[in-house]
């Protein structure tokens, strides 16, 4: 038999609670009749093991439905089951002209408890035919077939539909759930994959590209193998940078390999930058340790590298830097500013165009990307400055 899906998730322990809580208000509705009708019993006394039997798998059935491994036909039979003879019993036990003159049979509701542990279990179409094969014993066991013989089957058919009808809405909502969390784990690692093509594109950028750039300029008008050679480096610096660009994000200069800091670590930066001084190169720092997280003074070290080596590769032969640490209670800014031929207006967004990353990617994008900020102030013949802020949140 074909039924709609059943909740196996956390969301459908509400549902099971709520049928034990049934079952048991139930029990304790069947234990009150029988103390107020069993005078009328035909057999009193030997109702007691059959309520025994009933208090026995109530606490069975509350223990086993919400484990999923046992939530299986042989549990849904014997559960149906254990209710129809309960029911076939009654009139042996009550008697039939008791149950002509009203009395009801010995289960009562707790007759319900099945139907509903059905439509739970397997939607409606389960707790429809579980409550119709209990609603045709009920009427079997009656001599008289009336309105108040036929509610109870009403009732039960009732409540197959609806709490089935809950259920198949409960397990739609489970697979969406669960599609939903797939999909955010397959976007987390999507974008872990995006942030590490970043770093291998940022370590690129200044090395293998810049090298290739070289050799491609410096061989342009050579012949034989160097001339093909200059050729190639410069079609594989196309096709690099090409890849590079393929994501919205991106590469930068790695920092001097002994300023790499451990990413965890608290980090004075002006260590870190003091590795960048030289002849044209002048650093001036405060005389407090500037303490950064070690990811992120690793980054802005990493971004002045860029921004240094823009300046003396592109200002001209005499062009000299200064690197200034400035220190505030909630951020550090470091400041790169360099005498040289300036920066052209829209000199920027054309080299973005073509590919080239060392303002838009290795520096900017550095910085942005760990929360902070970046100025650049330029005019032909009159230098650059660049100005990178980033927060400074206390290191762990």
């Amino acid at each position: 038999m074909r039924h709609s899906p059943a909740p196996t998730g956390t969301l459908s322990v509400p549902l099971w609670r709520a049928i034990a809580v049934f079952r048991f208000a139930a029990l304790g509705y069947v234990l009150v009749l029988y103390a107020r009708n069993a005078a009328d019993y035909a057999h009193p006394f030997l109702a007691a093991p059959v309520l025994l039997g009933m208090i026995v798998w109530t606490i069975t059935a509350t223990w086993a439905y919400p484990r999923r491994q046992l939530r299986r036909w042989p549990l849904l039979a014997t559960d149906l089951a254990v209710a129809l003879a309960t029911l076939l019993v009654s009139p042996w036990l009550i008697g039939r002209p008791a149950l002509a003159d009203g009395v009801p049979t010995i289960a009562v509701a707790w007759l319900a408890g099945p139907v509903l542990a059905w439509a739970v279990a397997g939607g409606r179409r389960l707790g429809v035919a579980a409550a119709v094969v209990l609603a045709a014993t009920d009427l079997a066991v009656r001599d008289r077939l009336n309105e108040s013989s036929v509610t109870p089957g009403v009732l039960m058919l009732l409540a197959g539909i609806a709490v089935g009808h809950v259920a198949r809405l409960i397990a739609t909502a489970e697979q969406r759930l669960r599609r939903a969390v797939e999909l955010e784990a397959a976007t987390r690692e999507l974008a872990a994959a995006t942030r590490e093509r970043e770093r291998l594109a940022r370590d690129i950028h200044d090395s293998v590209l810049q090298v290739l750039a070289m050799v491609a300029r410096r061989g342009a008008h050579l012949d034989g193998e160097a001339g093909e050679l200059a050729r190639l480096a410069g079609e594989q610096e196309s096709a690099l940078r090409a890849l590079v660009t393929s994501r919205p994000t991106a590469p930068s200069t790695a920092p001097p390999a002994d300023a790499a800091a451990p990413p965890g670590d608290a980090t004075d930066l002006r260590t870190m930058v003091a590795g960048y001084a030289a002849p044209r190169v002048s650093v001036a720092a405060p005389a407090e340790p500037v303490l950064l997280p070690g990811h992120l003074a690793t980054e802005v070290t990493a971004a002045v590298g860029a921004a240094l080596d823009n300046a003396l590769r592109h200002g001209g032969p005499d062009t000299r830097a200064w690197v200034l640490i400035e220190a505030e209670p909630d951020a550090v800014t470091v400041s790169v500013r360099d005498d040289g031929c300036g920066i052209a207006p829209g000199r920027l967004a054309e080299a973005a165009a073509q590919g080239r990353l060392g303002v838009s990617q290795s520096i900017r994008g550095r910085i942005v990307e760990v929360g902070g900020t970046v100025r650049i102030h330029s005019a032909p013949d009159e230098g650059t400055e660049i100005e990178l802020r980033v927060p400074a949140p206390v290191p762990g």
